[in-house]
């Protein structure tokens, strides 16, 4: 850095902080380290008795912080995403439309681990909406080895660090199974549970079938439902070890492929994920914790299954460690522990 007249100080970075103290009015900074001096900065930095400014000189090899923090975002940045106005070397990530967030943590880590430059982002696998702030990227020193930012392309591989899959319209059926229901012993409380979680989504609801715990009968419910144009089938309790809970053996027998039958996460063990068909239909069995619960598994799975992922047995495998609903009094979800 370099001492000029403030004058003469148009079109140079400043190399600190310059603040402005009115008594009873503010003490703070009128310009930032970073700022490129303009014409009419120079009576303000003279009113607070800046004669003369430490800039940066410019130097071979070295990027100004603004600069570094444009390459960042190209590391970062996708389709669905724009990146706000760049500041003292930092730039946030906002989504453009509703999806699921996707982090590639071990390029994330790699990058932050490379020091004078960091990424910090909301955890991925977790629904956004359009406008949300998806994460924040700075360079921390006001200047950066070029190298060091060609470095962190490389590691970025031309892949985007971040994606948004955008949620897909769906069109769901519903099979309530339980012989109290079917006979009416009692009234069907699970459907509206579902029909509130589905609403948080574009999801049209083309029938609903109420059978009995013989599996024929709920095998002949989600087959009616597939030939009216369900691409996505939610079967309701029945799901436990019990003898009598045989809804996973009427999901096998529609010929539906079993992805995992249980699952790390409480409320949601007896979880069931199947795929259906060439078109990869996702049908889930409900275990009675749904019903009952805030959160549960399905609260993590359906805006997956929302986004159009298929799903593999180690997806479910890996949410062991932060599976533990801890059903707290007032619920924050998602802003808490549960699911990460």
């Amino acid at each position: 850095m370099k001492l000029v007249r403030t004058e003469d100080a148009v079109g140079q970075v400043l190399c600190h902080d310059i603040t402005q103290i009115i008594k009873g009015v503010t003490k703070d900074a009128v310009f930032r380290k970073g700022h490129v001096v303009t014409e009419k900065d120079i009576p303000v930095l003279l009113s607070v008795g800046k004669d003369h400014l430490y800039i940066w000189e410019k130097e071979e090899g070295m990027l100004h912080e603004d600069e570094a923090a444009q390459i960042l975002y190209d590391i970062c940045g996708n389709t669905f995403m724009h990146p706000s106005e760049i500041k003292e070397g930092k730039i946030e990530l906002i989504a453009d439309c509703d999806g699921l967030l996707k982090v590639d943590t071990e390029k994330l880590n790699r990058i932050n681990s490379l020091g004078e430059m960091m990424i910090a982002s909301r955890h991925g696998n977790f629904p956004v909406k359009a406008g949300d702030k998806i994460a924040g990227t700075r360079i921390i020193p006001l200047v950066i080895e070029a190298e060091k930012m060609e470095h962190a392309k490389k590691v970025g591989g031309g892949v985007p660090v971040f994606g948004i899959l955008p949620f897909i319209k769906k069109r769901a059926g519903l099979v309530i199974t339980g012989n109290e229901v079917f006979h009416g012993r009692i009234r069907d409380t699970f459907s509206p549970v579902i029909e509130e979680k589905l609403a948080e989504y574009q999801v049209d609801i083309v029938g609903k079938e109420i059978s009995d715990d013989q599996p024929e009968r709920i095998t002949e419910c989600i087959q009616k439902l597939l030939g009216q144009g369900a691409d996505l089938i939610l079967c309701t309790g029945g799901m436990s070890v019990d003898p009598d809970d045989r809804t996973p053996l009427a999901i096998r027998n529609t010929g539906a492929e079993i992805v995992s039958y249980g699952a790390p996460v409480l409320p949601g063990a007896m979880f069931l994920l199947a795929y259906y068909g060439e078109d990869r239909i996702p049908v889930m069995g409900l275990p009675g914790c749904v019903m009952y619960a805030r959160r549960t598994i399905f609260d993590l799975v359906l805006p997956r299954v929302m986004a159009g992922e298929i799903l593999e047995k180690k997806d479910l495998d890996i949410l062991g460690e932060g599976g533990l609903c801890l059903s707290c009094p007032v619920c924050t979800f998602p802003n808490c522990g549960f699911g990460k």
